[in-house]
Parts: C-alpha cells; structure tokens; sequence
C-alpha cells in the first residue's frame, strides 16, 4: 500500500514538472513570436517609406511656357492641389478644362461607336507613394520606376491627366485606342509617353494615358503622328537623382 502511495506522487509530481515546462515552452514561444511581429512590423514601415525622399520635393511647380512639368527630374510640392477639380464620374477628378476637354473628346467617340470613359485622373501625393510602394513590393524598385511614378513626381497629381478604359496594354491596338493616338491633339490632349521613347520620357509605352495641355501645343506635339515628348520638345531630362 506504501509502495502504491510513492508510486501515485511520483506520478503527480511528475505531471507537476511536466506541466510547468510546457507552460514556459508556450510563453516563451508567445514571447518570441510577439518580438519577431514587432520587428517585422518595424521592417515593413521602412520599406512603405523607403521611396519617399521628401528632401527631393520641390517646394513650387516647374513651369515651362506656363506648361506645368512633372517627370522623373521636376517633382511637385507634397502638398500641392489643383483648386479646380471637378468630378468626371464617382471615382474620377480632374481640372475644370480637363473635364471640359475630354467631354468632348467622348462626346466625339460615342458618335462613332466608340467606348472610351475615364478611369483614374487626379491623385493626391500620398495616394501616389500608396501606388507606387505597392508596384515596388510586387515587381522591385528598379521595374516599378519603368511604369509608375515616385509620390511627387506623377502627372496625375497635376489634375491634368487621364487614364483611359482598362490602363494596360490590352488597350493598345483596339479602335479606341486608335482614335485616341490620331485624334487627342485636336482636344488639347497628348499621348504623354508615346511608343518607343521609354528611354527619353523614363516610362514605358503607355497609350492610355493622356495630359491636358490645350490645343495649341498638342497639335505641335502631335507632330502629324510621329508624337514629340515633353522632354524633347522643352529639351528636358527626366531622371531620377
């Protein structure tokens, strides 16, 4: 009876033990876990804020002619708002004679049967950083500066610019594509980054995307079809520092 009694605390005593290494098993792990989360969380807020140089921002536009630029070497101030903005659709704002112009241009497009409505326009500096941290976490810095624009430095900020139907590249090609490349300019729209002058303008090929800057300097960049860039024909860079 002795022996059972020694037998039923060793047994006790041994669940005791056992008990209180996993308790301190489970709180050290907890413990851990709790540091790595912190230190990630750490990691992540460096990364989100890694490609904002708010030292690099321009304190006032770069105007040329009374032409507003922004490219990868004339940024915007972070705080810089059109005081015109209207509303296209729900989601989309631009400038007042943006909207006036691509009512028209639309107006012009249904008449042929044509389908070309207005996908993005002004976006605000930190919606822009939002962006393009997105495209740097999916592609890497060096490939998302080849399609997106650093917080600061994009045209949609200006109020000025469109983004046309789906903004990618199954646009190209089709019939509103088409009526956009040959007949912007008569609207007072460019084709900001035309084909084949990705190492000039600093971005790809982008047929969706259309800038405001009236009629007289769209028809000159229009150029009878072979489009002039900016960067050419106010003989600028657009290099990032």
């Amino acid at each position: 009876m002795k022996k059972k009694w020694i037998i039923y605390l060793l047994l006790i005593v041994a669940l005791t033990i056992i008990s209180i290494l996993i308790i301190f098993i489970v709180l050290k792990n907890n413990r851990d876990n709790n540091v790595n989360l912190d230190d990630t969380y750490m990691l992540d807020k460096k990364e989100d804020t890694s490609s904002e140089d708010v030292s690099k921002i321009s304190e006032s536009p770069k105007y040329i002619d009374n032409v507003i630029i922004v490219n990868k070497s004339y940024p915007l101030p972070r705080d810089f708002v059109p005081d015109n903005l209207v509303s296209i659709n729900e989601r989309v704002q631009v400038t007042s004679e943006t909207y006036e112009a691509f009512e028209l241009l639309q107006s012009d497009a249904i008449a042929l049967g044509l389908n070309i409505y207005a996908s993005s326009g002004y976006r605000s500096y930190d919606i822009q950083n939002d962006i393009y941290n997105n495209y740097v976490n999916l592609d890497g810095q060096e490939i998302a500066d080849t399609y997106s624009a650093r917080a600061g430095y994009s045209e949609h900020q200006t109020g000025l610019a469109i983004d046309l139907n789906t903004i990618d590249m199954s646009f190209d090609g089709t019939d509103e594509s088409e009526f956009v490349k040959n007949n912007c300019y008569k609207y007072g729209f460019v084709i900001r980054y035309p084909k084949a002058k990705e190492d000039i303008t600093g971005y790809m090929y982008e047929p969706w995307h259309i800038r405001y800057v009236g009629n007289v300097l769209a028809e000159k960049l229009y150029n009878n079809g072979d489009w002039i860039t900016f960067e050419e024909y106010f003989n600028i860079d657009s290099k990032y520092e």
